[in-house]
Parts: C-alpha cells; sequence; structure tokens
C-alpha cells in the first residue's frame, strides 16, 4: 500500500500543512506588528516635531512668536530648546499620556477656543497653570533634560545665579519654581521672586500657606 494513501502518510501531510500554516500565520503577524510599530512610532515623532506644534495659527502667532525672541530659539552656542524638548517627555509612559492629553488641545482647537489674540490672552494664565502644574509635578524633567544641579559650575555663575540655584537645591525647589515666562510671555501672576507686580493675581503656591494658617 502507498504510503503516502496510509492513515500514517495523511497525518503527516496533514501536520505539515498545519505546522506550514502555523509558521506562515507567525511570520505573517511577526512583519505586521513591525510595520504597525514602525507606522506608530514614524507618527509619534512627526507630531515631536516644532513644524508640527505650530502647524496651528494658534501657536505660531502667539507663543511662537514669543519664543523667537528668547536665548532658547537663537544664543551664541546655536544649541535650541525646540517646543517637544520642553512640552513632551521623552520616557515612553509619560510619553503617551502626554500625547492623550494633547488630544483635548486638538478638540479646542477645532471649537476655536482661542482661535483670536484676544481669546488667548484672556485664557493665558490658565494655559500656563496647567503647563507650570504639570512641570511641577514632575520635577522639571524636561528642563532638567539640558540643565541640571548636579553638574553645574557655580563657579562659572554670576553671583546672585549661583546663590539662587544652591538655595533652592537645598530647598527641594525645581526649574519651574523660579523660571515661568523663560520662554513665553508671563501672565500677570505674582512669583516667589523679583519685585510685586501691580495688578497680578497672586501666585496660587504662595497663597495656600497664608490661607492654611490663617484657618487654624
Amino acid at each position: 500500500m502507498d504510503d503516502k494513501n496510509s492513515e500514517g502518510g495523511k497525518a503527516r501531510r496533514f501536520w505539515n500543512w498545519a505546522w506550514g500554516l502555523a509558521t506562515g500565520a507567525i511570520g505573517l503577524a511577526f512583519v505586521a506588528g513591525i510595520v504597525f510599530w514602525g507606522g506608530f512610532n514614524t507618527a509619534m515623532e512627526w507630531t515631536n516635531r516644532e513644524a508640527f506644534c505650530i502647524s496651528c495659527h494658534e501657536m505660531q502667532e502667539n507663543v511662537y512668536v514669543e519664543y523667537r525672541n528668547t536665548i532658547h530659539y537663537q544664543n551664541r552656542t546655536g544649541v535650541r530648546a525646540t517646543c517637544p524638548d520642553c512640552h513632551v517627555p521623552k520616557e515612553w509612559v509619560p510619553k503617551i499620556i502626554r500625547k492623550i492629553q494633547a488630544s483635548n488641545e486638538v478638540f479646542h482647537h477645532l471649537l476655536g477656543s482661542i482661535d483670536t489674540p484676544e481669546k488667548f490672552a484672556a485664557k493665558r494664565a490658565v494655559l500656563a497653570q496647567h503647563e507650570w502644574d504639570r512641570m511641577k509635578a514632575n520635577d522639571s524633567q524636561e528642563c532638567r533634560n539640558c540643565h541640571n544641579y548636579t553638574f553645574m559650575d557655580y563657579a562659572e555663575q554670576n553671583k546672585r545665579s549661583a546663590t539662587r540655584h544652591q538655595v533652592a537645591f537645598n530647598q527641594g525647589q525645581t526649574c519651574i519654581d523660579c523660571h515661568k515666562g523663560i520662554a513665553h510671555t508671563l501672565p500677570p501672576v505674582e512669583q516667589h521672586i523679583g519685585a510685586p507686580k501691580e495688578g497680578a493675581a497672586p501666585d496660587r503656591e504662595a497663597v495656600a500657606p497664608a490661607s492654611a494658617a490663617a484657618s487654624k
């Protein structure tokens, strides 16, 4: 009897076919995974470009114009900090969370919530506070990707900066505690440093301790 037509031959042919099918499916899934991951990562990086950040007129005509007049845009060394360098975390999970949060910004772009200079100015303090809160919560991680207390040479800084940086380090402060308005126009709010600003809203963090003390 022909071995091909025997029960054993049929079983071998079935298992060869099944194995080939499984191998093909696994290979196809692997290739599809690579394609999907490549496409997803490409999309992530595409949305991490400064050109994408200023593609809506709200950003290009307001904060981008302000940013171009700061040292983070142009300086003697030619080292730039672009929009994503400051506003998008580099770590994977925080980056994904930030991207999800950004969908709300797209929604408000479509609604036209800040589509005029007047609307933007009215919302500036609220928008700025959201970003300050985010940076405070992550210890100004995006700032510290380039600036770090540990690597500062205080001898090379002017006296005021060297003193303030060492005090801030010892008190556990983070960059955004003192450097609000470093790349964009500062809303009319008080800070912990500098002269009082007439007509400015009080710093939320500064009034919190006083309010707590008064309530006791």
